[in-house]
């Protein structure tokens, strides 16, 4: 499929799309329209049409879209349709428990090593991956694919290793530190600051209990 340049809301959106029709396809669904995909997400039906015709539109009018053709597609277009290969540095409990995420591996997302510098973690294995030496991090990434790393330790290490990996040959990086990786502009990096996700919420939370004040 030949490179659209679309908007990151729009970006944003696709997973949320992928994840419904595979709720659909499970259920035995074959074909959907606009409107009735529109209803399930709260997302109005125009703006469904443009997101996906962005890439096409996939759609038929007075017909709908083909369930299963419309999620490989959105499958394609994320690049879940192979294999990707992910490391993953730091086997805190949060390192652990994106290690045992089984959602990741039905989608194509394999973590298949795991690094740390403590050495009572060095030599074990979380959920049957294999924990290894930080400092054997370059000769791993010279010797196997690895198309994303995951950091998952404090912020002050984050940053040192965030740009080994970028020497490494990394192109990109899921970052979990509580800090904004700043990397060359061909380094992808997804940033993830869950206590932000949580005061966003709180805020929500806040608005709305002072709404039934009012």
């Amino acid at each position: 499929m030949e490179e659209v340049k679309v908007s990151k809301a729009v970006i944003s959106r696709l997973p949320r799309y992928y994840r419904y029709l595979e709720e659909l396809l499970n259920n035995g669904v074959e074909r959907i329209s606009s409107q009735e995909l529109s209803e399930m997400m709260h997302v109005t039906a125009s703006q469904i049409r443009q997101d996906l015709n962005h890439f096409g539109g996939f759609g038929q009018q007075g017909y709908g879209y083909r369930v299963e053709n419309l999620h490989d597609e959105i499958g394609k277009i994320l690049g879940i349709d192979r294999i990707t290969h992910l490391i993953l540095i730091g086997a805190g409990n949060l390192g652990q428990a994106l290690a045992n995420y089984t959602n990741y591996r039905r989608r194509g997302f394999c973590i298949e090593a795991i690094f740390d510098k403590d050495p009572a973690k060095i030599g074990t294995e979380v959920y049957k991956i294999p924990v290894r030496d930080i400092n054997e991090l370059e000769t791993y990434i010279a010797e196997h694919p690895v198309d994303i790393a995951t950091i998952t330790i404090p912020k002050e290490q984050a940053v040192l290793v965030a740009d080994r990996l970028v020497k490494a040959g990394v192109k990109a990086i899921w970052n979990f530190a509580h800090t904004d990786l700043a990397v060359p502009e061909d380094v992808a990096v997804e940033n993830v600051h869950l206590s932000e996700s949580l005061m966003h919420l709180s805020y929500k939370l806040k608005a709305r209990e002072e709404e039934k004040k009012r």
